[in-house]
């Protein structure tokens, strides 16, 4: 008799953090892995999956993402939160940070709320691992598509209310050169959540001070951020410059093609590497729609944007307003347009992001003891099946 609690994918190429495995055999039981092996190993009254030849590797984790399947998690419903997860796990994300945006304080104690309601009901799509808190504490002039009617200075009042009610807010992206950013970024370590850049103007000696203070990832790093810049004539280094020198400084980026071309995703592959380099969505509600009008942030109050091009875009075409990336997408532009081979870009998508989530002793790995966050697919980076902690929630 088979046991729904022992999982075997056989006649598949595993992606392991050492080697690819050309002919092996995964093994899965109560949720974690128990097994790697080549060839086609025993595993008595397991559920088989053949894999058919294609690439067996760890379920791709979004430390970035805001929507998709026609949600935004700021719609602030059960129902979003539940499709945004199932939605995306037809593409192959096992694991996300459900992001806010820019909003009133009400709004985002509502998003943490429905946060908890939904993470209980969610079986069907990609785990949550967190909220991440995108904004309020923003440079004004970069801004890009946050709503700068609620653009303000981290106030220590109103971040600890937020992080006393609530214990699931895991990252935070502000400005650090903001007034009261430094502190803010000690209080964000001293909780066990990580202070991210973004949107900011900082020049070099801010960052590193920012760095010193626990800002250790760069958020959709060129896009909302300084690069060099003149102040009385003189240059200085910005944010981008800043990402490169620091050695230690992770970079999260939207590889979708749009946000980032070619020469970029080369340069940052180039200077950062697979081991501090995330490769994230950033979706909005657009990912997984056809092109056309859409809405950034809640349908109460976000923002109209259009989608073409394959990435959301302000009704005038001044900037983008977002990404409607996924995350097999993300993986095809890494190893067709910058050339890096298919480990190093699964390991953008992995093992990178479970480290700088601290998530790296359970996930972004196909090693025993491990989640059974697993993804299968083909050459060109067709999802064949997503599974959740061993339990099928996609299948082609």
């Amino acid at each position: 008799m088979m046991n729904q609690n022992r999982l075997k994918i056989y006649n598949g190429k595993l992606i392991t953090p050492y080697k690819t495995i050309e002919q092996g055999t995964l093994l899965v039981e109560n949720g974690k892995i128990v097994g790697l092996e080549e060839g086609n190993a025993e595993f008595p009254d397991a559920h088989e999956i053949d894999a058919q030849g294609n690439y067996i590797a760890p379920g791709f984790i979004d430390l970035h993402i805001h929507g998709g399947g026609g949600h935004d998690f700021m719609d602030n419903t059960v129902e979003a939160f539940l499709g945004i997860a199932e939605i995306h796990a037809r593409y192959g994300t096992t694991a996300m940070c459900p992001t806010t945006l820019t909003s009133e304080k009400e709004d985002l104690m509502e998003t943490l709320r429905i946060y908890e309601q939904a993470d209980k009901l969610n079986n069907k799509g990609a785990q949550f691992i967190g909220m991440h808190l995108e904004g309020p504490y923003f440079a004004l002039s970069q801004r890009g598509a946050q709503d700068p009617r609620y653009i303000r200075d981290p106030d220590p009042a109103e971040y600890k209310e937020i992080l006393a009610a609530t214990s699931i807010v895991k990252r935070w992206s502000a400005a650090p050169e903001l007034k009261g950013a430094i502190e803010f970024g000690r209080y964000l370590k001293s909780k066990g959540i990580l202070p991210a850049i973004a949107h900011t103007d900082a020049i070099y000696e801010e960052v590193l001070e920012a760095f010193e203070n626990g800002y250790t990832l760069a958020t959709h790093f060129y896009s909302g951020m300084s690069g060099v810049t003149r102040r009385d004539c003189f240059r200085f280094a910005g944010v981008i410059e800043s990402g490169y020198l620091i050695d230690e400084m992770d970079v999260e980026i939207i590889a979708d093609g749009v946000h980032l071309p070619a020469p970029l995703l080369k340069l940052i592959y180039k200077i950062k590497g697979a081991s501090r380099t995330a490769l994230i969505t950033d979706a909005m509600r657009g990912a997984g729609m056809p092109p056309g009008e859409s809405i950034l942030g809640s349908r109460k109050n976000g923002l109209p944007v259009i989608i073409e091009d394959g990435v959301a875009k302000l009704p005038d075409r001044t900037s983008f307003a977002g990404s409607v990336a996924t995350a097999d997408r993300l993986l095809r532009n890494m190893v067709n347009m910058a050339g890096v081979s298919l480990e190093e870009a699964v390991r953008m998508m992995t093992k990178t992001p479970a480290r700088i989530m601290g998530l790296d002793e359970r996930k972004g790995a196909l090693t025993v003891g491990k989640d059974a966050d697993v993804v299968v697919f083909d050459q060109q980076i067709c999802i064949q099946y997503t599974i959740v902690n061993g339990k099928v929630v996609y299948s082609s």
